[in-house]
Formats: structure tokens, C-alpha cells, sequence
């Protein structure tokens, strides 16, 4: 099926405490992905980057200062969503760290609704009260069904942009324990390594693309940490037991054949921490394959 793609680098840094991912959209555009999606017959637009305060700029006093400029990010992500949809492409966003699907997500439901596989090693389910460290793309799903900063949760429109039904997470393996609990209370669908691990990631796919049958239009959130380490060293918070390249790509094709696409945020490259752009390109070969690259 060809489509018109636009590219969207977000390259913020604001949401997470490394130095380093705001270089994930150019690390990305290196790795070739415009041409390889242009090759499967797509037409692709790079609409470049949006803006993105560097933090060196901004006040010492990170609760005030990084939250305001996290909003004002995350608008721009929302109305890119939104502009994009809405002139019939498929909108690919490249991170930055995750905080930034705040706005994305938003802004690809504010005219229809759309179910949302997030792929990640973690649930991003914390809120102000129960985060560790305080970094928001620690909260995302939490501010896109309706809890934490009021200004985050109200971001384009006001209220939550998701329901706990609209969510499926896949790969998870790191939850710090009262994200645990708020989970288990919301019943969102959680995947886990063990799932993936007995139930074999075709099935497992399947399975959430079913979960989320009531939507036609489903956004793919994918950190790039959710991968082994082994297979992707270049993210910030990497942690053992990851999938396999191999079942990356089994989940990708498995959307691909859905048909039902519509968006997708790829996030949380970091080429500090990796090995001469090789997380970059395993994110573009990803990205190809969701896109309907097939080995025959």
C-alpha cells in the first residue's frame, strides 16, 4: 500500500536525565531511512525538526523550567499529528526521548480515535507523586488517560486523549512498584518479556491487534530501548532480557499486514551510548518493515 510519509525529528532531551538523544533524528536520517522507505514506493516528505530548546538554556530549576519547555515541545508535536493526519499522510516521528508522544498521540486522536501499541522495555505509567527520578517520559501514558500535570494532561484539548481499552504495552520488563500497581488497577493489557517468551511474539501480536479490534487505526509508540541491549546499545536506559531483532521484526511485518497503521513515533536513540549508528539502523530496518518491507 503506498503512502505519503512525512518525517517529523523531535530531538528532545528534556523528558529524561542523558545527554545525547536529541541526536536520534539525525543518527536516523544517517542510517538512510528516507530512502529506504522512498524505495518501497512510498513518498516520502522530511519535514525537518521541530524546535527544541537546548537545556543549557533553560533554568537550573528543572521541575519549572524543563516542564514548560516539555509543553511547548509537545504542542508543536500535536499539531504537527494533527496537520499531518488530517492532509491524509502517515506521520513518522523521531526521537528525542519518549515524553515527546504526549503530543504526538494527542494529536492523531483529536479527529478520530486510534488504539496505541507501545513498545517498550518499560510502562511509563508513573505519574509526579509516585516517579522515582521525576523525568516525565517515565509518565507518558499516564498524562495521555488523564493523571499528572494539569498542563500535560490538558495539552491540545482538554482531558485525556486515551482510554486504558485504547492501550496495548508490549516488552516490558522494568516497572518500578507503584507503576506496577497503577497497571494492575487501570487493566491495561501489559505483555511482558515472559509473555513474549512462552507465548512466541507472533502470537503475542496477534493478540494485540485483536485487544485493539475495535479501533481502524492503530499508532505505534516504539522505544528503542525495548530491544536487548545486545541488539541496540545506543538508548539511555538499556535493560537486559530485551527482544531479539528477529522478533522486533516479526512484530513490525505483523502490524504491516493489519493494515490499519496510521502513525508511529520511533524513540530514545541515543548515539552516545552506541556503537558506529548500529541502533540507528536496526530502528530503520524496523521502521522499513512496518512499512511493508518483506524478505520475499
Amino acid at each position: 500500500m503506498r503512502r505519503k510519509i512525512k518525517l517529523i525529528g523531535v530531538p528532545l532531551d528534556l523528558g529524561q536525565s542523558h545527554r545525547g538523544v536529541d541526536m536520534g533524528p539525525s543518527a536516523v536520517r544517517y542510517a538512510g531511512l528516507a530512502v529506504r522507505l522512498a524505495n518501497l514506493g512510498h513518498e516520502v516528505w522530511d519535514c525537518g525538526n521541530l524546535s527544541v530548546p537546548v537545556r543549557e538554556t533553560l533554568s537550573t530549576v528543572r521541575d519549572v523550567a524543563y516542564l514548560a519547555a516539555i509543553t511547548r515541545v509537545c504542542k508543536g508535536a500535536y499539531q504537527a499529528a494533527r496537520d499531518a493526519v488530517g492532509h491524509g499522510f502517515t506521520p513518522v516521528f523521531i526521537g528525542g526521548d519518549h515524553s515527546l508522544a504526549i503530543g504526538t498521540i494527542g494529536g492523531i486522536t483529536e479527529e478520530e480515535p486510534a488504539g496505541v501499541i507501545y513498545i517498550d522495555a518499560h510502562g511509563d505509567f508513573n505519574t509526579p507523586k509516585t516517579s522515582p527520578s521525576g523525568n516525565i517520559h517515565g509518565m507518558v501514558l499516564s498524562h495521555l488517560l488523564g493523571d499528572g500535570y494539569a498542563r500535560l494532561v490538558n495539552l491540545g484539548r482538554t482531558g485525556p486523549k486515551l482510554k486504558a481499552e485504547d492501550v496495548v504495552l508490549v516488552g516490558v520488563r522494568d516497572l518500578d512498584p507503584k507503576e506496577r500497581l497503577r497497571l494492575k488497577e487501570q487493566r491495561i493489557k501489559v505483555f511482558t518479556m515472559r509473555d513474549i517468551d512462552e507465548q512466541g511474539m507472533g502470537n503475542i501480536a496477534r493478540q494485540s491487534l485483536d485487544i485493539l479490534g475495535h479501533h481502524s487505526r492503530i499508532h505505534v509508540s516504539l522505544d528503542a530501548d525495548v530491544l536487548d541491549p545486545m541488539e541496540a546499545p545506543g538508548v539511555g536506559t538499556p535493560t537486559p532480557g530485551g527482544i531479539t531483532y528477529r522478533e522486533a521484526q516479526l512484530l513490525m511485518e505483523i502490524i504491516a499486514d493489519s493494515r490499519r497503521l496510521s502513525s508511529l513515533d520511533v524513540v530514545e536513540i541515543n548515539p552516545v551510548f552506541d556503537n558506529r549508528n548500529h541502533s540507528a539502523m536496526v530502528v530503520s530496518d524496523l521502521t522499513a518493515s512496518i512499512f511493508g518491507e518483506r524478505i520475499l
